[in-house]
C-alpha cells in the first residue's frame, strides 16, 4: 500500500478482498434482453453487445445468445453468468420478448416458460403476476423509457420474460415452497451476484472490522444486503468503512467483534433473515436455517396476539406474510423480532463492551421492527 493511502472500507472493499469473481443477476440478465429486443423491434436491429445501468451506476456490456424479429415482436436472450458463486441459474438462457402495446398502457410484464407466477400472499407481488421482482421491473421500465426517447417508441409494450429449463430449475430453489409456481423468480436489487463462499466471505468480514478499528470508528453496521445497508446509512449516516457486509454470516461479525470490539453495533437486514437470528441462527443462508413460523406465533403470542392471530401467523407463506398480519391487528411483531436478535446477538458477544441494536427491513427497505441499542447484562 502506499505511503499514505488509507486502506478501503465498506461492501465494496469486501467483494474486492474476497478475490471471487462477480456475477450477474437473472434481473439484469432480463434487462439486457429486455432493452436489445425493444431496439431491434424500434430499429430492425439487435444491439450486440448491448450495454445496461445497474441501481449503483456500473454499465456492464451482454453478449446476445439468441436474437428473432418477426412482425410485431423481437426476442434477445442473455445467458446468465453467475461469476464464482454457485447459483442454480448459472449458465441459464434469459429470455425477453418484446410486443407494441395498446396506447397508454406503459409496461406490461408476462410470464414466459421458466419463469413462476406467484400463487400465494406475503412476497413483494400479488397473487397472479409473473415472478418478476419489483427492482428488475423497475430496471427494464426504465430502460424501456430510454430506448423509446432514442428511437421514436411510445414505451408501451408487452414483455415476455422465459428462461429455458427453468421449471425445472426451479425445483431446487424454495419457489415451490413459496407458492412460485411455473418457474423461476428474476431476481436482484443491485444487478451483481455476489459470490458466496464462506472462509473469503468470513475472511472479508474481519478485515473489514479491522479498518473501521483502525480509521478509530466507535459504531460500525452490520447488513445482510445492499437494501439493508442503505437503511442503516440513513438512519445512523455511517461513513462506508464503517459497513460490514454480514451477509449471511452473523455469527462471524459477532465472535470477531467479541475479540475485536467496537462501541456499538448496528445489525441491519430483511425481517425474515433477522427472525432465524431471533430464533438462534447465526448462519442465515437459506440452505441452512428457515424462518420458524411456530417461534414467531409465540412472538405474537407474547406481543398480545390472540390464538386466532397466532395460528394465522404460524400458517403464513413468508415472514413478510406474518409481520403483515401482526401490523394489521396491532402486535409489534417486527419490534419483538428485532429485540430476540438483539438478544442473540448480546449473547454471542457475551461480557464485550459492544452495545448493539437491530433494524428490521421489508424488500423495499421499510422498517417494519427496531429495538435500541442495549449492552449485555
Amino acid at each position: 500500500m502506499a505511503e499514505g493511502t488509507k486502506p478501503k472500507g465498506g461492501r465494496s472493499a469486501q467483494l474486492e478482498r474476497t478475490g471471487l469473481r462477480h456475477g450477474w443477476t437473472t434481473g439484469a440478465c432480463a434487462t439486457a434482453a429486455t432493452t436489445a429486443a425493444y431496439t431491434a423491434l424500434l430499429t430492425g436491429q439487435f444491439p450486440d453487445p448491448v450495454t445496461i445501468t445497474l441501481p449503483k451506476g456500473q454499465r456492464p456490456a451482454f453478449a446476445l445468445a439468441a436474437e428473432e424479429l418477426a412482425d410485431g415482436r423481437a426476442m434477445a436472450a442473455v445467458v446468465k453468468d453467475a461469476g464464482d458463486d454457485p447459483d442454480v441459474t448459472h449458465g441459464a438462457l434469459v429470455r425477453a420478448t418484446v410486443r407494441h402495446g395498446g396506447p397508454g398502457t406503459g409496461v406490461v410484464f408476462r410470464a414466459g416458460p421458466g419463469v413462476g407466477t406467484v400463487t400465494r400472499p406475503g412476497l413483494p407481488l400479488p397473487v397472479g403476476e409473473p415472478a418478476i421482482n419489483p427492482v428488475p421491473r423497475q430496471m427494464m421500465r426504465e430502460h424501456i423509457a430510454e430506448v423509446a426517447r432514442a428511437h421514436g417508441g411510445t414505451a408501451d409494450v408487452e414483455v415476455e420474460v422465459s428462461v429455458d429449463g427453468g421449471e425445472e430449475i426451479a425445483r431446487s430453489t424454495w419457489n415451490p415452497r413459496l407458492g412460485i409456481l411455473g418457474g423461476l423468480s428474476i431476481l436482484g436489487t443491485t444487478g451483481i451476484v455476489v459470490p458466496y463462499s464462506c472462509s473469503a466471505w468470513i475472511d472479508s468480514i474481519r478485515r473489514g472490522v479491522d479498518v473501521a478499528r483502525a480509521a478509530g470508528r466507535t459504531h460500525v453496521a452490520g447488513c445482510t444486503g445492499s437494501t439493508s445497508e442503505k437503511v442503516a446509512v440513513a438512519v445512523h449516516g455511517l461513513p462506508e468503512d464503517a459497513l460490514l457486509d454480514m451477509g449471511d454470516f452473523a455469527g462471524a461479525v459477532l465472535k470477531y467483534l467479541r475479540r475485536h470490539p467496537v462501541p456499538r453495533l448496528t445489525i441491519a437486514g430483511g425481517f425474515a433473515k433477522l427472525s432465524k437470528l431471533a430464533a438462534g441462527h447465526l448462519d442465515l443462508h437459506s440452505s441452512r436455517s428457515q424462518v420458524d413460523k411456530g417461534f414467531l406465533a409465540e412472538l405474537a403470542r407474547h406481543g398480545g396476539a390472540d390464538d386466532e392471530l397466532a395460528a394465522a401467523v404460524a400458517g403464513a407463506n413468508t415472514g413478510l406474510e406474518a409481520v403483515q398480519l401482526c401490523a394489521a391487528r396491532g402486535v409489534p411483531l417486527g419490534d419483538l423480532v428485532a429485540a430476540a436478535a438483539r438478544t442473540t446477538a448480546l449473547g454471542v458477544l457475551r461480557e464485550a463492551p459492544v452495545a448493539v441494536d437491530v433494524i428490521c427491513v421489508d424488500r423495499a427497505g421499510t422498517i417494519v421492527g427496531r429495538v435500541e441499542p442495549a449492552a449485555y447484562g
